[in-house]
């Protein structure tokens, strides 16, 4: 969904570096690299990049916009 701010396990900011990351990889760099460089180190903040897919964009289609009516919910 949306990346965490903290990493879950230490801690560790790493909210702010989230939109770096995925600009660099999407343009065709390695991730480990872009991690390095972004200074993340430690293997459990590595997972949280590493692990993540975005897919906010995809549950938005299925939400409801607007007030639902009463009328369908009517048996």
């Amino acid at each position: 969904m949306i990346i965490p701010v903290r990493c879950f396990t230490c801690g560790s900011l790493i909210g702010d570096k989230w939109y770096e990351y995925a600009r660099r990889v999407s343009n065709g760099e390695d991730p480990g690299k872009v991690l390095d460089d972004l200074g993340v180190k430690r293997y459990c903040c590595r997972r949280m990049f590493l692990s993540h897919t975005e897919i906010i964009d995809k549950i938005l289609l299925y939400t409801r916009v607007g007030e639902v009516e009463e009328e369908e919910f009517a048996p």
